[in-house]
């Protein structure tokens, strides 16, 4: 847990209606990547702690009988649930509106073949939740720690619309919350924890074993996913900004109008950087 902050139920309270159309998808490839690597063949169970509307456990699906996410915001357990309804995956997958810290006595779930946090793992007790998904993982179960790639240079040279302004929406989103990064109810002045290997190999997992997934594909984004993208995240929930959130938003598109006249723009595909860690020393295949 970081440092000063505490974490509570506000975090990405209104957010989850925008992250289908705001975040960038995970790279393409990353379900066969992880069937090669795990030798996953459409047996066993997945649980996705940190699940919020369920991106990422529904794009593994096909690979699992069962997948479960658990997440402690009742907007993205509601977003995952319609869905999972919507493509057709409702009786493959449950969903359980629930603290990782929770975890494993409430609620009971089972046990389960591979374990998967994407992008969530930071705002955790580490230590804790390391060590209760191990206890949850059957013999030979994976654990499986997914983020975009850090340090790839994604510029949009070459493609048909300007790039996304992202130092000038930072700033903005500085004029109305203040310089510090805001995060629920509190402020993360030196950003959220690493350190996830040190804190994997403390609970008992062996490994690691990295993957690079590659990105690079060309996307292209209008102004309304831009904005859902700003919406998605921690720093920038619509309810921090109060009663300035219609001020704020007309701002924001003002911005982007003013960025692009076409309202049209370019970005690059993210590499999707996978790191594996086994319940035992021996990696024997997670999958049945």
């Amino acid at each position: 847990m970081v440092d000063g902050w505490e974490w509570d139920e506000t975090l990405f309270a209104g957010s989850a209606a925008y992250y289908r159309r705001g975040r960038l998808p995970y790279a393409p490839g990353l379900a066969d990547a992880l069937a090669g690597a795990l030798r996953l063949d459409g047996r066993g169970r997945l649980l996705d702690v940190g699940c919020g509307p369920g991106t990422l456990a529904l794009a593994l699906a096909h690979l699992f009988d069962e997948v479960v996410g658990v997440d402690p915001d009742g907007g993205m357990i509601a977003e995952a649930g319609r869905v999972a309804a919507e493509e057709a995956l409702a009786g493959k997958a449950r969903w359980v509106r629930a603290r990782a810290e929770e975890l494993p006595a409430g609620p009971a779930l089972g046990t389960f073949c591979v374990a998967v946090f994407g992008q969530s793992f930071h705002w955790m007790d580490q230590d804790r939740v390391a060590t209760a998904v191990r206890s949850m993982l059957r013999s030979g179960g994976a654990l499986v720690h997914v983020s975009d790639l850090k340090g790839e240079v994604r510029d949009v040279a070459g493609l048909p619309h300007p790039a996304v302004p992202r130092a000038a929406i930072d700033e903005l989103v500085r004029r109305y919350l203040g310089p510090q990064r805001r995060a629920g109810q509190g402020v993360l002045p030196h950003g959220t924890p690493g350190g996830e290997a040190a804190v994997f190999a403390r609970a008992g997992f062996a490994g690691p074993r990295r993957l690079v997934v590659p990105g690079g594909q060309p996307l292209e984004r209008d102004c309304d996913d831009v904005v859902a993208g700003v919406f998605s995240m921690s720093a920038s929930t619509p309810h921090l900004f109060g009663a300035e959130r219609d001020g704020f938003e007309a701002d924001l598109r003002a911005l982007l109008r003013q960025a692009s006249a076409a309202g049209r723009f370019s970005e690059r595909q993210p590499g999707t950087e996978v790191h594996l860690w086994w319940r035992d020393p021996a990696q024997p295949s997670p999958a049945g």
